[in-house]
């Protein structure tokens, strides 16, 4: 009993002080667009504005995020250093720690620059913040809170910060995108220890250089691994309708292609020798940008993706849709044809301008000594 007096003064206490300090015109009824939510690449943060919370009756304690009220990492904080003060919430993306968050991962066929696979994944996250009402008698006069949220998270990226495809679902009083395309890069690489970054010589690499390439994700929720479904050249940083070579889409690898490492951790590596483009042939160098779509995989699955029967291929006549895309890491290589075929020609006139000296000479000797010849 007495704790309950004590809980319900502090209510009143709280209630008084924000009210005449900090809440103002935020002293109201509740609305839908008090909560926000902001899906990180780790961790969801929720904040509710807590003046129209204590006007309906409660306080940050009385908060309750998915029913879970004896775990402090899921309690409410209040926070007055923002105006107006808000209760923040904040829970880590992961199916066993996300503080009662319910996961559903949809699954699409896929479309566009995703054509290749038939499964592309998005995974949501939702929940609801309620209030606990302390009333211990038959009837209360406050009203029940209810916060809901979102977040949607596609599982599909091409790696040169461009995000292919966003899905989200709509949920109850507030949703919300994330994306964990900023915890995505790719490298290129001299050595296969990957710790020697690779410097394209301005003239180009010598045809046949290895180039060992590495796509990491950093501060991502541990839940997932990368698994590289496609990387492929283009000749143009967009690649619209520009040729374009496959390294892999797959299962299909190019057999002068080497994987080292994919699906099984945060880190995706593989290599292959420098190449050319045919159409270049006539430039003093080939440039080319490379593009891998990169699959986050929650660790439990990641090996179902990688069984080769349950993965389309691609048709090999098929270009990629045009997209708008930054451009990635150009590839310089130098075309050793024009060498080549230079050094021939020069030694091609060496040769015929030798013969042509021993022509004249051979029809100069010749013509004396059948001069010689006839005078005897």
């Amino acid at each position: 009993m007495l704790l309950c007096l004590f809980l319900l003064a502090s209510i009143v206490a709280k209630s008084c002080q924000l009210n005449s300090t900090a809440c103002g015109e935020n002293y109201r009824r509740p609305e839908p667009t008090d909560i926000s939510v902001e899906c990180g690449t780790s961790s969801i943060n929720l904040a509710i504005l807590i003046c129209p919370v204590i006007y309906t009756g409660y306080n940050a304690s009385l908060l309750i995020l998915n029913y879970i009220n004896d775990d402090p990492t899921c309690a409410a904080t209040l926070d007055e250093s923002v105006t107006p003060p808000v209760a923040r919430f904040t829970f880590p993306i992961n199916t066993t720690k996300a503080c009662g968050s319910t996961f559903m991962t949809t699954n699409s066929a896929g479309t566009g620059a995703f054509v290749d696979f038939s499964n592309i994944q998005t995974v949501h996250m939702s929940g609801a913040v309620r209030s606990y009402d302390p009333t211990t008698g038959v009837v209360s006069y406050n009203a029940e809170l209810k916060y809901f949220y979102s977040c949607s998270y596609p599982l599909e990226y091409l790696i040169n910060n461009t995000l292919i495809e966003v899905s989200a679902s709509s949920i109850a009083v507030k949703d919300n995108n994330g994306s964990f395309i900023s915890t995505l890069s790719m490298g290129l690489y001299e050595d296969i220890s990957y710790t020697t970054p690779l410097v394209v010589p301005p003239m180009g690499l010598e045809l046949r250089t290895k180039v060992f390439v590495q796509v990491k994700a950093e501060n991502l929720t541990d839940q997932y691994h990368i698994l590289l479904d496609r990387c492929y050249a283009t000749t143009s940083p967009q690649p619209m309708n520009s040729t374009f070579f496959n390294l892999f889409v797959t299962c299909s690898q190019d057999q002068m292609t080497t994987m080292h490492e994919n699906g099984v951790s945060q880190y995706a590596r593989f290599s292959f020798p420098a190449f050319r483009f045919v159409e270049q042939q006539n430039q003093s160098v080939s440039t080319y940008y490379l593009h891998c779509i990169t699959r986050l995989c929650e660790i439990s699955t990641c090996s179902n993706f990688m069984q080769c029967s349950k993965r389309r291929k691609r048709d090999a006549s098929s270009a990629p849709e045009a997209m708008t895309l930054s451009s990635s890491i150009p590839i310089i290589t130098r075309n050793d044809n024009d060498v080549s075929s230079s050094g021939s020609r020069m030694g091609l006139g060496i040769v015929v301008g030798v013969l042509t000296v021993v022509v004249i000479v051979a029809g100069a000797a010749s013509t004396i000594l059948y001069r010689r010849l006839r005078r005897l």
